[in-house]
């Protein structure tokens, strides 16, 4: 989700070339296979607290606008951003005053209760759409045990911008391959329906590799090279963040449309196999 315009410029090149990085290997054998944790949604009202914590306002004083200039000031248990909804999670996104910020959002975070080392993580996920959404379901480490970003990594499992609808990224993040130097390791799929019908965004990740999945087509490969932990921070637990982030250095990248709120993304389930 930190995102610098270096990481800009390899975008599109990474979505147009994915189809030649492993278009043959669609349907993979899944190794995890116990469920160790799960949300169906089933619920009412605000998400269930024993699973779910909140990022809340705008980052400052450490990261102002999160790191990414980002528009939006994420709410605190505020049912008008984030609720339980006909066994959905809704995250909505609105033009609203609050604070500085012209626009209210929702970041859910699983931190200190659900945390994993290694695992398939798979989140069914209906997204946003309009030219300033930058909806994200992505991991960060929980004990950062090699530092703040991105010594510690960050694990994309799928990000999205409003003004490419039809593309979808997974990315790492490492002290040597990262935003800010413009050397994260990203591909992309292109789907015609990302705001329209659910897809099932996954990763398989062990100490060797991080698999990445769309529907269980393979999006993206990182592979542990054994060179140290500059390289592959990803010997540590992680926990999840969903959210829909309002502009910023990638989803403003070409301005905001206020016409199109309020926007929502719909997360039919997540689950963790080890």
């Amino acid at each position: 989700m930190y995102s610098f315009s270096p990481f800009n410029r390899l975008i599109k090149a990474a979505v147009l070339s994915v189809a030649f990085f492993m278009s043959a290997d669609v349907a993979l054998a899944q190794p995890f296979k116990k469920l160790v944790w799960s949300d169906e949604f089933n619920g009412k009202g605000l998400p269930d607290a024993k699973k779910w914590g909140y990022d809340t306002a705008m980052g400052c004083p450490k990261i102002c606008g999160w790191g990414n200039n980002e528009l939006q000031y994420y709410t605190h248990k505020n049912t008008r951003n984030v609720r339980q909804e006909n066994g959905m999670l809704v995250v909505e996104a609105h033009q609203e005053k609050m604070g500085e910020a012209r626009y209210t959002s929702a970041r859910m975070v699983t931190k200190n209760k659900g945390d994993w080392k290694y695992g398939r993580i798979e989140v069914r996920a209906k997204l946003p759409a309009g030219r300033g959404m930058w909806p994200a379901i992505w991991m960060l480490p929980t004990d950062a045990k090699y530092g703040g970003w991105p010594h510690s990594g960050e694990i994309d499992i799928m990000e999205n911008v409003g003004y490419w609808p039809d593309s979808v990224l997974a990315t790492v993040h490492t002290n040597a391959f990262n935003g800010m130097k413009g050397t994260q390791k990203t591909k992309g799929l292109n789907f015609k329906d990302l705001s329209t019908a659910f897809h099932v965004y996954s990763i398989e990740w062990d100490a060797t590799k991080i698999r990445f999945y769309v529907d269980d087509q393979l999006c993206n490969e990182f592979k542990n090279t054994g060179k140290g932990k500059d390289e592959w921070p990803f010997d540590q637990r992680f926990h999840l963040l969903i959210n829909i982030a309002v502009g910023g250095n990638w989803g403003g990248a070409k301005g905001v449309d206020d016409s199109i709120f309020p926007q929502k993304m719909f997360v039919d389930y997540v689950r963790v196999y080890q």
